[in-house]
């Protein structure tokens, strides 16, 4: 197993997928809208990465930018500092974006809960069903207000 289409990291407008790249949120920069895209607060993200890195071999990383390979970029990115922990641990690119793409499974499998629960939320508050519910939310792109705001505008027609 690999990740052959792992995407572009999210400091290069990369998908929330990317998440799985990205270091803590330490400074503004996109990945604080990525967390926003999957309804993640910074302290839930450093929360599941670190519990991640902690059960995996990307807690190794002494000497990385963080002190762990799960906040390390993808491959393409050149790091030496990055590849000279796996070459010492005998971790190749395969197990690296393997564990990666598994980390970015966990990150990404919070948007598709909150999703869930708020086209229900929609749905019952609005007397629609879920479908229109889902419908109207993925035309806002997953954003609840908007998804709302149309709703009521739309119950008041």
């Amino acid at each position: 197993m690999s990740w052959d289409d792992a995407p572009s990291h999210v400091c290069r407008g990369g998908d929330s997928r990317a998440l799985a790249f990205c270091c803590p949120p330490v400074k503004p920069c996109p990945v604080l809208y990525a967390l926003e895209d999957v309804n993640m607060s910074p302290q839930e993200y450093m929360d599941i990465k670190t519990e991640f890195g902690r059960n995996t071999r990307l807690k190794e990383g002494a000497g990385t930018c963080f002190g762990s390979l799960v906040w390390c970029c993808k491959t393409s990115k050149p790091c030496p500092l990055r590849d000279r922990v796996m070459r010492n641990i005998d971790m190749d690119e395969n197990e690296y974006l393997t564990l990666k793409k598994q980390l970015s499974e966990k990150l990404v499998s919070n948007e598709k809960d909150y999703t869930q629960e708020h086209i229900k939320l929609l749905a019952e508050s609005f007397n629609v069903n879920e479908e229109e519910a889902k419908k109207v939310l993925s035309d806002s792109n997953n954003d609840v207000k908007i998804a709302a705001k149309l709703l009521k505008m739309k119950t008041l027609q």
